[in-house]
């Protein structure tokens, strides 16, 4: 049989029943991609909404044992895992694409289209005016 004697344990459990999501972000052209760690959470229970600028991630990971199963140890914990971000006025919310492969939740926001670099072509008219235009670069 296994024993396990911890005292910091009853802390840690407190901590793990709510944990925060590790997350990388960053820009790559037009889009910012956020990923999120969200090791054995089930798909279905992933909660994301974005409003007034905010994205709210929420997602449960449980642990099923067997039918007349009893743990010896047991360190892996239902959690619910979350997550808030600000996101600036110059990201696109309505087309957000997110998709969630081997525990990693990836989103991808585009820049709105004012946000977006573009490139002033400068005209000139026999007058000596220059007429300045923008266009996406």
């Amino acid at each position: 049989m296994l024993m396990l004697t911890d005292p910091m344990r009853r802390w840690d459990r407190l901590v793990e029943e709510t944990q925060l999501a590790a997350m990388d972000a960053y820009r790559l052209g037009d889009v910012i991609t956020v990923q999120f760690d969200l090791p054995g959470v089930d798909p279905d229970t992933i909660d994301l909404q974005i409003e007034r600028g905010e994205l709210r991630l929420s997602a449960r990971r449980t642990v099923a044992l067997p039918e007349g199963a009893k743990y010896f140890v047991r360190e892996r914990s239902e959690t619910t895992i979350t997550r808030r971000v600000l996101l600036g006025d110059v990201l696109d919310v309505e087309h957000v694409d997110a998709e969630y492969t081997n525990g990693v939740l990836t989103l991808r926001i585009p820049l709105s289209e004012h946000a977006r670099p573009r490139k002033v072509q400068v005209h000139s008219t026999e007058s000596g005016r220059r007429v300045l235009t923008a266009e996406s670069a």
